[in-house]
């Protein structure tokens, strides 16, 4: 079990795609971000050496699918032209490929599943035990790291609306009402620019373990990722300082 194989299979796979590209660039940043975050969680959860490379195996692999994504798409809208965690499926499974990354095949399973589970509204309900503990690991740190793209990214980059688009949106009903009732965003419902904000907002309302959330409130991050945005409506203001305050009374 070397990780550092794994990593330099992936550092190898890259050189395929333009790093200097800002979205492959993105994502580069992310699956780094992710490995960190599943480690991290793995290690509090004191689970064994094999789960902890498990663990970073699958983050290594989980948006493996995002750079022939940009590439033939140029977007990472799921909705609008593939899905990315079932790309990465199709990636590993031709002509084998997992083996550059994973030697065992009694962990493919667990890989395969946890990565398609990663973006899904709701973990599938027929994994093994194995199966759903790696599959919540790998949302969580996915979230994790959202956050952080939140907090530190470029407006443009990260949701393809600018700075003052998203200060001068509005939030829609819909998923207002999803907030209220402490959901995560059904992305088919998402009309405004601070729709598209606060479905990363909406995250913590998925988080699976509690040190997951202890990692949120230490560092602040919902606060953090609400306050970047200057919002300019009046009726938005009052409805992230509502948001704010659901969200401390529920989950932080």
């Amino acid at each position: 079990m070397d990780f550092s194989d794994a990593l330099n299979n992936f550092k190898m796979y890259l050189e395929n795609y333009d790093v200097n590209n800002w979205m492959i660039a993105q994502k580069i940043r992310h699956t780094y971000g992710v490995i960190a975050m599943s480690k991290y969680i793995a290690e509090q959860l004191k689970l064994s050496v094999e789960d902890i490379y498990l663990a970073k195996i699958i983050a290594l692999l989980h948006d493996i699918g995002r750079f022939e994504q940009a590439r033939e798409y140029s977007s990472y809208n799921d909705c609008q032209n593939i899905d990315h965690a079932q790309l990465a499926v199709m990636i590993l499974k031709k002509n084998d490929f997992i083996r550059k990354f994973n030697q065992n095949k009694a962990y493919d399973n667990t890989i395969i599943k946890a990565i398609l589970n990663h973006n899904k509204l709701k973990i599938d309900d027929d994994l093994s035990d194995k199966e759903l503990l790696h599959a919540k690991i790998i949302r969580d740190a996915d979230k994790l790291d959202n956050f952080r793209i939140l907090i530190k990214e470029d407006f443009k980059a990260i949701s393809n609306y600018t700075q003052e688009e998203l200060e001068n949106s509005l939030i829609s009903k819909e998923v207002y009402n999803q907030i209220e009732k402490g959901q995560t965003i059904d992305y088919s419902t998402m009309k405004t620019p601070l729709d598209f904000w606060l479905s990363g907002v909406a995250y913590i309302f998925d988080i699976n373990f509690d040190i997951t959330l202890e990692y949120i409130k230490e560092k602040d991050l919902i606060n953090k990722i609400i306050d970047r945005i200057d919002y300019q409506k009046p009726i938005t203001q009052k409805q992230m300082s509502e948001i704010k305050k659901l969200i401390r009374i529920q989950k932080v």
